[in-house]
């Protein structure tokens, strides 16, 4: 378990907030793709391999988190804005792009955001359930060409 894995764990630990881990794991998100742009701009490619394989990591675990049974459509736009998310650092990668990848992370702040004021009627209902979340389709994709634009392809 690697220092970066004991930190989500004692933040849901801690907090016992779903929420709270979620909100904690798009933040970590964000900011190795920042460390990732940064070294890319740098010229430094090892640093950001690092970065970029831990963000991997990350988009894991938001992936294995999806509720697939009952979360229906919810479900089904976080698991394809994972997997975009994937292509797009793939992308980057390959294009060597710290523009690419500081799209991405206003596309990860932006979900972020969603899940942070999802998480804000958290103490309004029971603590052990978390209140339904309607997120918008534009939250995910910000349009329908950017969600089509690496073509109908898959990793």
């Amino acid at each position: 378990m690697t220092p970066s894995d004991m930190a989500y764990r004692m933040t849901a630990a801690e907090g016992g907030s779903g929420f709270g881990l979620l909100i904690a794991l798009y933040d970590r998100l964000a900011s190795d793709l920042q460390r990732a742009a940064e070294a890319q701009r740098e010229n430094d490619i090892e640093r950001r391999c690092l970065e970029i394989n831990h963000a991997f990591r990350v988009i894991g675990l938001l992936q294995d988190s999806v509720n697939r049974g009952p979360g229906g459509e919810l479900a089904q736009q976080l698991l394809a804005f994972y997997a975009s998310m994937r292509r797009k650092l793939i992308t980057a990668q390959a294009e060597q792009s710290a523009g690419m990848l500081e799209q991405a992370i206003d596309r990860v702040l932006k979900i972020r955001e969603a899940w942070q004021e999802a998480g804000m009627g958290e103490e309004q209902t029971d603590p052990g359930m978390p209140p339904p979340v309607a997120l918008k389709e534009s939250a995910v994709y910000p349009s329908y060409q950017t969600r089509n634009s690496a073509g109908n392809w898959s990793a």
